[in-house]
């Protein structure tokens, strides 16, 4: 298995720049096709040269591309950079998943022990503090001498 030491930079880069509203409707934006930073501008309330720094974080973590069409610089998504996060979600989704499986699998083996479990853990119990106990109040029984 070949580990590639640049993974773990690339997701972080890409996981910041995602953590932006103003970047993750950028990102929803292109996914419907290329736009030009005027087009992407315009549902925010902010200026196009703020737009176009959001354009370079997201072009530094590798989300988006620029190309150049006559006068036009339009921006386009990376899918391929998307797909490496979403594996990398999966990847851990899927082992929690399989853990979820086995204790289903587990509970339904002895249904008795779920409903024993659900009892245990909501029965009233006994403790310090408990105000049916005298001297509870204070934390601790009393002593008599």
């Amino acid at each position: 298995m070949i580990i590639d030491p640049g993974a773990d930079d690339r997701l972080d880069r890409a996981f910041m720049a995602l953590a932006d509203p103003v970047r993750r409707g950028i990102i929803a934006r292109l996914s419907r096709g290329p736009a030009t930073v005027n087009e992407l501008a315009e549902p925010f309330a902010i200026t196009k040269q703020a737009v176009s720094k959001h354009i370079q974080v997201l072009e530094h973590a590798g989300l988006v591309t620029r190309t150049r069409d006559a006068q036009r610089r339009p921006v386009h998504l990376d899918p391929a950079q998307l797909e490496a996060l979403t594996a990398w979600i999966d990847r851990y989704r899927l082992i929690h998943e399989q853990q979820f499986r086995s204790l289903d699998a587990l509970l339904a083996q002895d249904p008795g022990a779920h409903a024993e479990a659900s009892v245990a853990l909501h029965a009233p119990s006994a403790h310090a503090g408990d105000p049916a106990e005298p001297g509870a109040a204070a934390g601790h029984a009393r002593e008599e001498n």
